[in-house]
């Protein structure tokens, strides 16, 4: 059959997205064992909006929209397949998002500006750094599984601890690659590597296909001092 000149280039490219956070969601849940769930998305068909796009979940002031739970739950999240094909099937265009803490990583989040400082504070040092999730406003380092009292006591160390830095850990949830946003589209600045040895809090075997995590003792330096150095002071909480 002859092919229509132009008639490709009026497909919406970012249909392929669609199946991509699929395809995102069961390389969590099976390869790498981290339980996720659907986020809320945005109000438009498909989340095909820019920018400050609303939420689709019934606060009209939404700060986050597009990129939490609601229905369902972040208790729902899970790494069971056919649960994970029967949400992305139903809803194709939700964003993936891993419900932290436990077994799975847990994460640091920063501004963007701040994040890329912090980077390449931390690669001047040689520090090997596992996922980097980047959205247009901020930046979030995965980490190894720490627990409330463990990163108190690291935060309690310091003179100053920004406001704009967000601890994702037992109970919360962060949106993952390659969902798309209110604050825009979320990719990987560093994509995941496999791990190679034991992760620094002994959760997973040598050689295993999870992504390796650093320890956040390892990072948190870096993160709060580039926080405080930031244009701001590090007093604003951006999302």
């Amino acid at each position: 059959m002859r092919e229509i000149p132009g008639r490709r280039r009026r497909l919406p490219f970012r249909r392929s997205e669609e199946p991509a956070r699929l395809g995102a969601a069961l390389t969590c849940a099976t390869a790498w064992r981290w339980p996720v769930l659907p986020g809320v998305g945005l109000a438009s068909a498909g989340g095909r909006g820019g920018p400050g796009q609303a939420c689709a979940c019934p606060d009209p002031e939404c700060v986050v929209p597009g990129a939490h739970p609601f229905d369902p739950g972040i208790l729902a999240a899970t790494t069971d397949t056919r649960m994970i094909r029967w949400w992305w099937t139903n809803r194709p265009a939700a964003p993936v998002l891993l419900a932290t803490g436990g077994t799975a990583p847990c994460a640091i989040s920063l501004p963007a500006v701040a994040g890329a400082v912090a980077l390449t504070a931390l690669d001047g040092m040689g520090m090997r750094l596992g996922p980097v999730v980047a959205t247009p406003t901020r930046w979030s380092l995965l980490v190894a599984p720490y627990t409330l009292e463990r990163l108190g006591e690291l935060l309690y160390a310091k003179d100053r601890v920004p406001s704009s830095l967000r601890f994702h850990g037992e109970g919360g949830y962060l949106v993952l690659p390659p969902s798309r946003t209110g604050a825009g589209q979320v990719r990987w600045e560093r994509a995941p590597s496999a791990g190679s040895r034991l992760r620094p809090s002994g959760g997973e075997p040598a050689g295993s296909a999870a992504p390796w995590l650093p320890d956040v003792e390892a990072v948190v330096d870096a993160l709060v001092a580039a926080s405080n150095g930031a244009p701001d002071g590090g007093s604003r909480l951006a999302y």
